[in-house]
C-alpha cells in the first residue's frame, strides 16, 4: 500500500478517534492528528494545514486556537520567520495531565467517603454506595501507579529521542 494513502488513513482515524475521545470537532481532531502524525521536527504552518485540509482559514484557526488553549499542541517561531510552527505535546505531557486529573478526582473521593461514612441513615443503597466509592478509588490508585511508571518509560524515550535528534 502507499505510504501517503497510509498516512492519509491513519490520520482520518486518528482524528475519529480523537474527536470521541475529546469532544471536538471532526476538523479539530483531524488537524491534532495531523500534528501528532507529521508535525516533527520544526512542526506544521497554518498555511500548510489550511492547503492540506481544504478547509477556511477562519475554521483551521479556531481549531488551532481551542487545541493550543487547551494545551494540546502548541507553536514555535522562527527568527527571521514569521510563521508560527505547531506541534502536538510529547505523548508524556498527556498522560501527566491524566495524573493530575486524577489526584483531584481521588481528592473528591475521599470527601465523598468521608461524607457518605458520616449520613445518618445507614440503608443498604448507602452501603453499598459506599463500597462502591471505595472500589473504585481502589482502582484508582491501581491506574495512578501504572500510569506514573509508563510515564516514567515515556519520558526516558523522549529524553532519549531529544538528544538523539540534536
Amino acid at each position: 500500500m502507499n505510504t501517503d494513502l497510509e498516512k492519509e488513513e491513519l490520520i482520518e482515524m486518528m482524528g475519529i478517534h480523537l474527536q470521541n475521545q475529546h469532544f471536538i470537532s471532526p476538523l479539530t481532531g483531524k488537524i491534532w492528528a495531523m500534528l501528532i502524525i507529521e508535525g516533527k521536527g520544526k512542526g506544521l504552518t497554518f498555511d500548510y494545514l489550511v492547503e492540506k485540509i481544504q478547509a477556511s482559514k477562519s475554521s483551521v484557526s479556531a481549531s488551532l486556537n481551542l487545541l493550543t488553549k487547551t494545551n494540546k499542541i502548541y507553536y514555535s517561531t522562527i527568527v527571521g520567520d514569521r510563521k508560527k510552527y505547531f506541534r502536538a505535546y510529547p505523548f508524556s505531557e498527556r498522560f501527566v495531565r491524566f495524573l493530575k486529573n486524577m489526584e483531584f478526582e481521588k481528592a473528591l473521593l475521599d470527601k465523598i467517603i468521608l461524607y457518605k461514612s458520616k449520613e445518618e441513615e445507614k440503608t443498604s443503597e448507602n452501603t453499598c454506595s459506599l463500597q462502591n466509592i471505595k472500589a473504585y478509588k481502589e482502582h484508582l490508585n491501581e491506574i495512578e501507579q501504572l500510569t506514573k511508571k509508563m510515564l516514567e518509560k515515556l519520558k526516558k524515550i523522549e529524553q532519549k529521542n531529544l538528544i538523539t535528534n540534536n
